[in-house]
């Protein structure tokens, strides 16, 4: 099998089983694919589009054909020398009826052979919930909802269980609760089973008992005692006071509490992902729960099936480093003989200056930051004050980003993420009553002091410990605490140094080793553990959708603060990446993605024409004028949503798309219409996904509709496409120059489906829209002249073109990707600052980079993505004195120094030089 050269991210699920991927191995072979990066294949919920409501670890999901099919796909792999890498999730499971683990749990409670596989706090301090779990699934008040008849006592023959359902929620009943239901059935049998089950109330193994009570009822339901169960569970569904007390009172006997949705935030005794109430956190730093959440994955990987993992959301365990450590450790003894390298990748969100740690034995992340990366090399900083004074201007929000994420994080510590918030300073109160010296500190001082601190935090989380940091996390948490103390008022400085003693990892200010340093480890856990989701729901799913000075900016890892960056900045980061992760992967669009590769490239261009942008903006919103209505007394769309649809818009036009193509813009609003949702909601202002406002969105979705499917939004439309088609040169640039600089820096190119086209998908569901491979196939399969795919760019194939000439290369020189240096080459004249020249060198083999960068002046009366020679003037770039000949075309250029860039870019918009003896075929 090959090494990791190029990955192809691709996305299971019922509609797109593993059986489908098998029909476009060959394709994704043909384009340059070394790598299939499989989203999750273990078992997820029912009709799951995802797969990270994981529900049974231990199988292959039998909707994407189970691991007979997941064979097929790796053979076919394998016949072409080509891997495979899943997607794991070692942090949830889905918290649903269908996950037995879960069900064992609510079932048997504490007791139960899974109850310390889940992060449940089972000796919380509410004594209604204490020993047991909190259910916030209601739909109404636990009240109305047994008055009502909405929770009902089933019986299933089948099994011998009764069960509590809650329109789709089915949950099991406790055996002991079993002699209630039963009792007076008026049969001989069931009474006799109701009074074994009451003797074994105050019993705690009963788990082998329980297989034996359940045959007898199978058999009993199938007799005589059949109409007597009916009746027994009819006295509890009837819709009667008296059938709404029962209910209760069973209810009462269970290792669970029902309660309305709503007191999740509050009151919730077990840890979700972020604020999912459907997916509860696991205890993957515990052995057990380790060994049997990855017992399936150990056997594909023992069986030669898997060749790289990727590590979801690795931010949510524990202890990150010590779970990749154990992990490396584990592949490394189960890989079969002769098996080539093993990648092991993190989802890890990387802050400004914060570094993946060193020593957790893996090869990088899944390429966010390089995303970032490239988003703020392509963004002109002269455009920043225009659009920001802009978007003040029009919204009155605030243009300072960090104000609006500090804005989001003080509602997420007090909303969401209150519960968790409420288990952290619990936590440091018992642990202040442990000592002397700190029994006086308030829980109010801890409160506040904890939630400055956090407010404040700079990165996800820091990897601190009991006994020790690492200088970066030292750094990092000091940045906190100076943020926090700027907060406070001076009274809460002492607590706040507290905090800091004992959150910041200071040895001298650990507990010497026994049960309080166990606390106080599993207590720092807890702390880290909230700071990642506080910083995830704060900027990702609230600012991101509140502040839009320009949406390019706002991405999965980047910090819209941060307006652009030089080619030296970039530089230097892929050197440091060339040093510590050569093998990292580098993505320019995922199944996480705010918005599509090229729709960011799109918009990236207004960086560049600031002041044509704002008066293009002001003309829309006096077109619009007839659009609007008032919901509530209020503009609908408020100004800032209306400007950031129309920022959705422009990025997402379809090339082509004409404005009175009524069907065309009627698909454009279906889709723009579920991001408008979404994004009002995700906000938080005037709707969200707890509280929709059905009034003000129904207003918004009129305004959308009108705006682009009546005759009075058609002068509007016309002037989106207008500029879109003004821009769209501009923007298929940038596309290429961000699929260049992929496929040739310091890393692993990650392709996401589809996006061989030109990508203008929107946020999730959007983004993960079914790719039309046969059309795919047959443009890969032809040889067009390049110049030809320029004058057709429109139609994405030039992109696709460009991805397999680059693919094929470092096919060609695999070493040359993974382990080549990387140096800046020098570049001097008027336009200096416009390119991007790198070199790649391994050995004797080398590669010469050459990528445009805030190209509009470059680019004026262009038809096609391509700079006019002309217009590089007196631009220079220093080559290697070596013969060299592009990559793409075949075509001989100059070498040495002071080399004219109007030569090497004259036939195509980016290139790749490559040795002449490395010549590739020319297209005549």
């Amino acid at each position: 099998m090959t090494d990791l050269r190029a990955t192809m991210r691709l996305q299971f699920h019922a509609g797109f089983t593993l059986d489908d991927a098998v029909e476009w191995v060959d394709y994704f072979d043909r384009l340059g694919i070394s790598h299939i990066y499989a989203s999750p294949l273990l078992t997820a919920r029912p009709g799951s589009l995802h797969g990270y409501d994981v529900i049974d670890p231990t199988r292959v999901n039998p909707e994407l054909g189970g691991e007979e099919a997941l064979r097929r796909l790796v053979h076919a792999l394998r016949e072409r020398g080509m891997g495979l890498i899943l997607d794991l999730v070692p942090n949830h499971m889905a918290a649903d009826c269908h996950n037995p683990w879960w069900q064992d749990v609510l079932l048997w409670g504490s007791t139960s052979l899974y109850a310390s596989f889940f992060d449940i706090n089972w000796q919380c301090q509410d004594p209604y919930n204490r020993g047991r779990v909190l259910l916030p699934i209601l739909a109404d008040d636990y009240l109305t909802t047994l008055k009502q008849g909405n929770l009902r006592l089933t019986f299933v023959p089948v099994t011998g269980c009764f069960y509590l359902c809650h329109h789709h929620h089915q949950l099991p009943v406790a055996l002991p609760s079993y002699a209630r239901i039963l009792a007076d059935s008026g049969d001989d049998g069931l009474t006799r089973i109701a009074d074994r089950c009451a003797a074994l109330e105050d019993q705690l193994d009963i788990a082998g008992i329980s297989h034996t009570i359940h045959g007898e009822l199978i058999d009993l339901a199938r007799g005589p005692a059949a109409a007597a169960l009916e009746r027994a569970v009819a006295r509890y569904n009837n819709r009667t006071p008296e059938s709404a007390v029962a209910l209760h009172q069973l209810l009462e006997q269970q290792h669970y509490r029902l309660a309305h949705w709503r007191t999740a935030n509050d009151d919730i005794n077990w840890r979700r992902f972020f604020d999912v109430n459907e997916l509860i956190a696991l205890r993957a730093e515990l052995p057990q729960v380790f060994e049997a959440t990855h017992r399936k994955v150990f056997e594909l990987i023992q069986d030669g099936l898997i060749d790289g993992l990727r590590i979801d959301h690795i931010d949510g365990l524990a202890n990150p480093r010590a779970y990749c450590r154990r992990l490396r450790r584990r592949v490394e003894r189960l890989l079969p003989p002769g098996h080539g390298p093993f990648t092991i990748h993190v989802e890890k969100i990387l802050a400004d200056g914060e570094r993946l740690p060193n020593d957790w034995q893996v090869d990088g992340t899944t390429g966010y930051d390089f995303m970032n990366r490239v988003a703020l090399l392509q963004h002109d900083p002269d455009g920043q004050r225009e659009l920001t004074e802009l978007w003040s201007s029009l919204t009155g929000r605030p243009g300072d980003f960090s104000e609006e994420v500090r804005q989001a994080r003080a509602m997420v510590l007090e909303g969401s993420l209150a519960a968790d918030f409420e288990v952290v300073a619990r936590g440091l109160l018992r642990l202040a009553r442990s000592s002397l010296s700190t029994r006086d500190i308030t829980l109010g001082a801890i409160r506040r002091s904890l939630r400055a601190l956090i407010m404040h935090y700079p990165v996800y989380r820091t990897y601190t410990w009991v006994c020790g940091h690492s200088p970066q996390d030292r750094q990092l948490f000091d940045r906190a605490l100076e943020g926090a103390r700027g907060e406070l008022g001076q009274n809460d400085w002492p607590v706040l140094d507290q905090l800091g003693r004992w959150l910041g990892g200071d040895p001298l200010h650990a507990s010497p080793p026994g049960s309080k340093r166990r606390f106080q480890r599993r207590l720092l856990a807890r702390f880290h553990q909230l700071t990642a989701p506080a910083a995830a729901k704060a900027v990702e799913d609230t600012a991101f959708y509140r502040s839009a000075v320009l949406f390019s900016r706002n991405d999965v890892g980047s910090d819209p603060g941060r307006f652009s960056a030089s080619p030296e900045w970039f530089h230097a980061e892929c050197i440091d990446q060339a040093e510590h992760f050569p093998l990292g992967l580098l993505t320019t669009a995922s199944h996480d993605h705010k918005r599509g590769e090229d729709a960011r490239a799109r918009l990236a261009v207004v960086s560049e024409h600031a002041p044509w942008f704002s008066i293009q903006v002001r003309f829309w919103h006096k077109l619009a004028e007839p659009l609007r209505s008032l919901a509530a007394g209020r503009p609908a769309p408020e100004p800032a949503d209306e400007l950031m649809l129309l920022q959705t818009l422009f990025a997402h036009w379809p090339l082509g798309l004409d404005p009175d193509d009524q069907q065309g813009c009627g698909a454009l609003a279906e889709r723009a219409g579920q991001w408008q949702q979404k994004a009002l909601r995700e906000a938080k202002l005037r709707s969200s996904w707890t509280a929709p406002d059905a009034t003000y969105e129904q207003a918004c979705e009129s305004y959308l509709q009108r705006l682009l499917t009546a005759r009075e939004g058609i002068e509007l439309r016309r002037a989106l496409a207008h500029a879109v088609q003004l821009t769209g040169c501009n923007g298929a640039l940038n596309g290429l120059a961000q699929s260049m600089l992929r496929m040739t820096c310091p890393g692993v190119p990650d392709l996401y489906q589809g996006c061989e086209y030109w990508d203008f998908s929107m946020v999730d569901p959007d983004n993960r829209r079914p790719v039309d491979y046969p059309t795919r196939m047959s443009s890969l399969s032809s040889s067009p002249d390049p110049t030809e795919l320029l004058r057709s760019w429109t139609d994405g194939r030039i992109k696709q073109w460009f991805i397999g000439r680059v693919l094929t290369t470092r096919r060609q020189f695999p070493e040359l990707f993974s382990r080549g240096d990387y140096q800046p080459l020098r570049v001097q004249g008027q336009h200096a600052h416009r390119l991007v020249a790198f070199c790649r060198r391994h050995g004797e083999h080398l590669a010469v980079v050459l990528v445009p960068r805030l190209a509009a002046p470059l680019l004026r009366d262009s038809e096609q993505p391509l700079i006019p020679p002309g217009n590089w003037g007196d631009t220079l770039v220093d080559l290697p004195a070596v013969p060299l000949c592009s990559a793409l075309t075949g075509t001989p250029v100059h070498s040495g120094p002071a080399v004219p860039v109007s030569e090497l870019l004259a036939e195509t918009p980016v290139n790749l030089l490559v040795p002449l003896y490395h010549q590739a075929p020319r297209h005549e």
